[in-house]
């Protein structure tokens, strides 16, 4: 059985072809700057790189080339489009109408249009990339996975917020989390690792990147996460602020003479590292600049690995206990420093980190980086957003 797992950006378009009878992955790629000039397309399979500029006016004529390599004579691996089974759409926001894996529908391409501006960035060019999947296979079953459904299960006292009611009521607003895939997959591998059910485990698990979120897992079901109503909230990341006191940034437009639409922005793309540093967003350029004495990259990084230890120690308390920290993603697989200040002085919770394993982490699979004698276990797992994707496809369509 094969599933086209696709991911749509307002110009942009990722797609993995993966065999699910291995969970191995037959083909991927990216479609680059689609409806603008110098588009270019990436087709990865048979340990070989294709890369060519090509006009992309649109999702619908990216998704046919996607689809004519894959079963191009050549370099194809699949003779033709019957072979794919079914497609999964990544979705970012689902609001409250969509609590799990959705078969695409009429119905329920209606309902996306209607929460569309939860995600104004990601939403609409979800749509986009599925109607553009139908017109090339109609008759293929297509299911739509939200970033947020693993986050439906946190109880009501976590999930509000203390606004006037009426409003959570007319206009759903609560929070919803993000990275649930990611969340999902390193969880239940970090069971499978331990060898035990993951039913009777306490996981927190830390999805680091760009964009970070971190998540408390209680018999695999999330019990609260650091998102929020959007992306925004939680820890600093890359761009984007994390929790902020909203009088301070009514405080900062007003003085600016910034709107609300002009705040959302300078909030999501002008702070966190890059605000605070005013070196870069990106962990490895912060790195160099602090062994070049920049103290402000410095104290980006301090800021970030304290927030983050701040919610390790937060949802301890919530889950009462832990049994196992999990490091994913760009950043929590690869930076060793970040995983070592996150967890720093936290032996009266039981966690430790063994220094030389954590150092020398190898990428790529799973590794313990708790010391010998930590009551708490240390992981670095790799993410893999699309398996899970494909496999609730499969669940959902039916298709096993």
């Amino acid at each position: 059985m094969k599933i086209l797992v696709i991911n749509s950006g307002s110009s942009s378009l990722k797609y993995q072809l993966i065999d699910m009878e291995t969970e191995s992955v037959l083909a991927k790629g990216l479609c680059e700057r689609i409806g603008i000039a110098d588009s270019n397309f990436v087709y990865k399979a048979h340990g070989q790189t294709i890369e060519r500029q090509i006009d992309m006016p649109d999702h619908k004529v990216a998704v046919k080339l996607v689809l004519d390599k894959l079963t191009d004579k050549d370099v194809g691996v699949i003779s033709s489009m019957e072979e794919i089974d079914g497609v999964g759409h990544r979705v970012v926001a689902s609001g409250e109408a969509f609590k799990k894996p959705t078969l695409v529908t009429p119905e329920a391409m209606e309902l996306m249009e209607q929460i569309k501006d939860l995600a104004p960035l990601h939403n609409p060019a979800a749509i986009v990339g599925v109607n553009a999947c139908l017109a090339q296979m109609p008759n293929t079953p297509m299911v739509l996975v939200f970033d947020t459904g693993f986050h439906f299960t946190m109880p009501d006292y976590a999930y509000m917020y203390a606004v006037d009611y009426s409003h959570y009521e007319k206009y759903k607003i609560r929070r919803y989390g993000a990275h649930g895939t990611s969340h999902k997959y390193v969880a239940e591998e970090a069971a499978k690792y331990l060898g035990k059910n993951i039913e009777d485990l306490k996981i927190i698990t830390c999805h680091l990147g760009n964009g970070s979120s971190i998540s408390a897992v209680k018999g695999g079901k999330c019990i609260d996460t650091s998102m929020g109503f959007t992306p925004l909230a939680g820890v600093p990341m890359g761009t984007r602020s994390g929790d902020i006191d909203f009088a301070a940034a009514e405080y900062i437009a007003r003085k600016e003479g910034m709107d609300v639409s002009q705040m959302l922005t300078y909030l999501n793309k002008k702070c966190g590292m890059l605000g605070v540093s005013g070196v870069s967003s990106d962990f490895r350029d912060l790195s160099a600049a602090v062994e070049a004495g920049n103290d402000r990259a410095r104290l980006a990084l301090d800021m970030f690995a304290y927030s983050v230890k701040k919610y390790v120690g937060a949802y301890a308390a919530a889950l009462d206990g832990v049994d196992v920290v999990v490091f994913t993603a760009g950043i929590g697989e690869n930076d060793d420093k970040v995983r070592a200040a996150s967890l720093e002085n936290m032996d009266y919770l039981g966690i430790r980190l063994d220094p030389d394993k954590n150092a020398h982490c190898p990428r790529g699979t799973v590794a313990e980086i708790s010391a010998r004698d930590s009551k708490v276990k240390v992981l670095v797992i790799p993410t893999n957003e699309e398996l899970v994707i494909a496999r609730e496809t499969i669940r959902e369509a039916k298709l096993a």
